[in-house]
């Protein structure tokens, strides 16, 4: 079975983001909380969200702007605390660490993560130069560790990015389910929190063999969710449940909910 069916089983998963503040090292790190204040303020939205009733959670460093392409050790470290410490005992988690899968797959492992989601595929012109990706590389790292339960959730369409050569979206995906073994197919808009054209999310949809999952992975919204999860298996979520809809906010309760009663309703 499909990795992904067996974390979530047949159901379209609604998976929540915790959003890290910037960690140590990072231009935007909050040197007088320090790593404390980054636990506490994680830890609280992670209660929130399962409180909220989401089926999943995903920790992500998303405040460490500009991102690298190459983690450090003291960022693998802190972020491996900062899971382990937070990680929800009633629901799978899964880690994103931008933009460094490697970092990603140890973080998951030292936290007993049931998933990652990253871009392990292709090569891409993005604002933090060029990416080239390597899934052999990432999934035979997996198998050295002993975590072939481990599922890997590849984003075909990456915030800031663009990629190199003439191929759509839907060859895109449908060539990395063959060739890179991807666990899910995650769709994106250009930017965190923008949302990709429906068009594209069908043309991946049915690019894609049925029992590969396909994902809406940015702009998920209250208001538009229902209509969305008709044409994807699931969808991760994160800037539409922050304060004033701002993707580096905390999480707010209300629209936690509101998401939730949204997305339950169709």
């Amino acid at each position: 079975m499909n990795r992904f069916r067996r974390i979530f089983g047949n159901h379209k998963p609604l998976i929540a983001m915790a959003h890290l503040p910037a960690l140590p090292g990072t231009p935007l790190y909050d040197a007088a909380g320090g790593v404390a204040a980054i636990v506490g303020r994680v830890r609280a939205d992670v209660e929130v969200l399962i409180d909220a009733g989401f089926d999943a959670v995903l920790f992500c460093n998303e405040n460490d702007r500009p991102y690298q392409l190459t983690a450090g050790l003291d960022s693998a470290a802190v972020m491996s605390r900062v899971v382990t410490e937070c990680r929800p005992a009633s629901v799978p988690y899964g880690v994103d660490f931008l933009w460094d899968p490697r970092c990603a797959l140890a973080v998951a492992v030292a936290a007993e993560a049931a998933f990652i989601r990253e871009v392990a595929t292709g090569v891409w012109e993005t604002d933090m130069g060029l990416l080239n990706a390597d899934a052999a590389g990432l999934l035979r790292e997996r198998r050295r560790l002993d975590a072939d339960e481990l599922a890997v959730l590849m984003n075909v369409t990456p915030e800031f990015a663009s990629p190199l050569g003439s191929r759509g979206p839907g060859a895109i995906a449908r060539s990395v389910t063959v060739s890179s073994l991807a666990d899910g197919i995650l769709v994106s808009g250009p930017m965190a929190g923008s949302s990709p054209d429906d068009s594209v999310l069908t043309e991946v949809r049915e690019a894609v063999p049925p029992e590969v999952p396909v994902l809406l992975n940015t702009g998920a919204r209250a208001e538009t969710i229902a209509r969305r999860l008709k044409h994807v298996d699931g969808c991760i979520v994160g800037s539409d449940l922050k304060v004033d809809g701002y993707t580096w906010n905390r999480v707010d309760a209300d629209r936690a909910r509101r998401f939730i009663d949204a997305a339950r309703s169709g």
